[in-house]
């Protein structure tokens, strides 16, 4: 395995890459860092040159102050890594970072899978928009403990379950995560420069194979959102995990990798 970090558009972003053959990029949620792909770098490797690495302000990547675009970083890490097509596996924030990458660069992209998609563009809901009130206000109060459980309630343990019928380890390990993410010195003056026009209006554009995933037990407006992908991009397919919430990659590993990989070898 090669790591190190990647001085591209203002920022030191951590990478790793392990295995050979055809590029897999990994790009992770926004409760987590590139951490969350254990269980799939190593197995993803044994077929694919995998790459994972964090977001800027996430895991190991800083945060400089300025305008920044995470699909634009995306573009300049494969170009860093002299990487011309790949194929992108992105889990809610990062499948609505594939996604924009796709529009924006339709040439590198050979496949996608979206596991619990978030789309640029689309206007959240109000449970989330609770959900980031609440976020807020423990903030505001330096309680990162409560803004760490609210985001496990909701993501991990999602609607359907209490914290007790979860694996305690893949609690552990989201919370660690999110943890960093909270405790991170974020400057004041950052802007996020979003895909315009956003992707939520475009996706009759994708032409390539995408696989849509989803837990049966995330929010159903998770669920409501896959089946719109589905319908809206000609190529695709819908994949449903029984058992598992929004962290679907963490919680039924074994499934969703063999579903990953069978999808990418028949493109």
């Amino acid at each position: 395995m090669s790591s190190g970090l990647a001085k591209i558009n203002g920022a030191q972003l951590y990478y790793e890459v392990e295995g050979t053959g055809q590029p897999l990029l990994l790009l992770h949620a926004g409760i987590a860092d590139g951490r969350m792909w254990d269980a799939q770098f190593e197995a993803f490797s044994k077929v694919y040159q995998v790459i994972r690495f964090d977001l800027r302000g996430f895991g190991k990547s800083n945060m400089p102050p300025g305008a920044f675009s995470n699909h634009e970083d995306v573009h300049a890490l494969l170009d860093f890594l002299k990487i011309k097509t790949v194929y992108l596996l992105g889990l809610s924030l990062g499948a609505a970072i594939a996604l924009d990458f796709t529009l924006a660069y339709p040439s590198y992209v050979k496949a996608l899978v979206l596991g619990a998609p978030s789309v640029s563009g689309e206007n959240p809901s109000e449970q989330i928009r609770n959900l980031w009130e609440k976020e807020d206000e423990a903030l505001e109060k330096d309680d990162f403990e409560e803004a760490t459980e609210l985001n496990l309630r909701f993501w991990v343990d999602g609607p359907h379950r209490q914290a007790n019928q979860v694996s305690s380890r893949i609690r552990e390990r989201v919370l660690e995560m999110q943890m960093d993410i909270f405790k991170k010195d974020i400057p004041e003056d950052i802007q996020e420069i979003e895909l315009s026009p956003p992707a939520i209006e475009r996706l009759r554009e994708i032409s390539i194979p995408v696989q849509a995933m989803v837990g049966d037990l995330d929010l159903e407006e998770k669920i409501a959102l896959t089946d719109r992908l589905i319908n809206q991009i000609s190529k695709s397919r819908k994949v449903t995990i029984p058992g598992a919430a929004h962290m679907l990659n963490m919680e039924k590993p074994e499934v969703f990798n063999q579903s990953v990989i069978d999808f990418l070898a028949e493109t």
